[in-house]
């Protein structure tokens, strides 16, 4: 399901990031590799070699590639649909008769567009998120629930933008000139606010976290957060497997709602050692400060992109008024040609934004083995996220410039193998990190 909440345009480049620091496998990895696991998992000496992706896997990763260019495309054709037919422009004719004070006009439109947007989304959005992994044998998730969870999202999606879109239409109203740069600052804030209540109010509308079943892994779960110096966080069990079969765990929230989070299909799939290697990874995140970096550079790029939707914006309006029916950026009804304008800047932008997420993702992996020193074990967690998530592991380049947010799992079990410095009595980068 498409995020509506990216109604300021570029929290689509910044909710790649977040992303990115809260989930260990790449999120474009989410299927399963054919391969001779049992060979792989009984060998305790050597490298681990990198398993061969199957004939459903690749199967999977070429069809997947199709699908990511036919949302690329959707993404821009329907916004474009809304402006070049008049239809956004009808959108906010119905909302000013309805709302008549520009607030409530702001709100109204926002409500209708979102669910015109999630309609016409939803056979795309049921084959994507429902029918295809069904199709792969990687969802456990009842149609009821998926829809359930799609409509939950879409009230989310509603309510937040209900709250904050009159916020750039404001500042496009009061400063035409530089509402880029004021939108772009104030996007800081509502990702550190963000961050702070989806753990707590967000995540449990979906599924039901608690208690860890498992108490003496919590035990040594905490007390390798103890030993990364993250104090005060709460370990939490998700019952993902209702909704999947892939595998997942992170550390999320800020402040007093951070949490250590784990998915019962990981626990279920991976050996102790080799989950604690993957919170090991998780933690450097957390440690090493990746969310906070993440948005200062994330910041710098959406500063970017909404200076190019100005410097663009009013050029296109000028040209296609009569068609739009709207003549200056301040309409709510030129929220289509904000999001077109950034979806198209995003695209040229993305290899950046991903090169700097697949940088932060390898040093979690070095802060992970440098804390637990158990390679063998490391590189086998990446075999069985590629397994059991259906991965390739050694993708193309155009695949990895625009869609891999993290090293692909070929890179990262070679890394695994290759590093291990502790064992030449070599120095560790974060050794200074860690409490004794």
């Amino acid at each position: 399901m498409r995020n509506i909440l990216a109604m300021f345009c570029a929290i689509l480049l910044t909710a790649l990031a977040v992303q990115a620091q809260t989930a260990m496998p790449d999120s474009n990895l989410t299927l399963a590799v054919q391969s001779d696991s049992t060979n792989i998992a009984t060998q305790r000496s050597g490298p681990v070699p990198v398993p061969v992706p199957g004939e459903k896997a690749m199967r999977y990763y070429r069809s997947g590639n199709v699908l990511w260019f036919v949302n690329l495309i959707w993404g821009f054709a329907i916004p474009a649909l809304f402006l070049f037919t008049g239809f956004s422009a009808k959108m906010r004719h119905w909302a000013q008769q309805l709302g008549r004070k520009w607030f409530f006009v702001i709100g109204l439109y926002f409500i209708i567009f979102s669910v015109i947007n999630f309609i016409v989304d939803l056979p795309l959005s049921y084959y994507q998120g429902f029918a295809r992994q069904h199709a792969y044998d990687l969802s456990n998730q009842t149609f009821g629930k998926w829809f359930g969870d799609a409509l939950k999202s879409l009230m989310v999606s509603m309510i937040a933008g209900v709250l904050f879109i009159w916020v750039p239409y404001l500042l496009l109203k009061k400063s035409p000139r530089r509402w880029w740069l004021y939108t772009g600052l104030l996007l800081v804030p509502f990702l550190f606010l963000s961050m702070l209540v989806t753990p707590v109010w967000i995540a449990p509308l979906f599924n039901k976290f608690g208690p860890m079943h498992d108490q003496a892994l919590e035990t040594n779960i905490l007390g390798l957060a103890e030993r990364a110096g993250i104090e005060g966080g709460r370990v939490y069990e998700v019952n993902k497997s209702v909704d999947t079969k892939a595998v997942n765990a992170y550390v999320t929230g800020f402040m007093n709602t951070k949490r250590i989070v784990l998915w019962d299909t990981i626990i279920a799939k991976l050996k102790e050692k080799e989950l604690l290697f993957v919170m090991g990874h998780e933690m450097g995140h957390y440690v090493l400060g990746h969310v906070i970096k993440g948005i200062a550079f994330f910041s710098s790029l959406i500063l970017l992109a909404l200076y190019l939707a100005y410097r663009t914006a009013n050029g296109i309006i000028a040209k296609f008024k009569d068609r739009f029916g709207f003549d200056q950026l301040a309409d709510i009804a030129s929220l289509p040609l904000i999001l077109l304008l950034i979806s198209i800047f995003s695209l040229v932008i993305t290899p950046v934004a991903l090169t700097f997420t697949r940088y932060q993702e390898h040093e979690a992996d070095r802060f992970g083995l440098e804390i637990t020193q158990t390679n063998h074990e490391a590189a086998m967690a990446f075999v069985k996220l590629q397994q059991e998530n259906l991965g390739n592991p050694r993708p193309g380049l155009l695949y990895k410039l625009w869609r891999a947010s993290h090293p692909t799992l070929g890179e990262r079990i070679d890394f695994c193998n290759e590093y291990r410095p502790w064992e030449k009595g070599g120095a560790l980068k974060y050794h200074e990190l860690f409490k004794k």
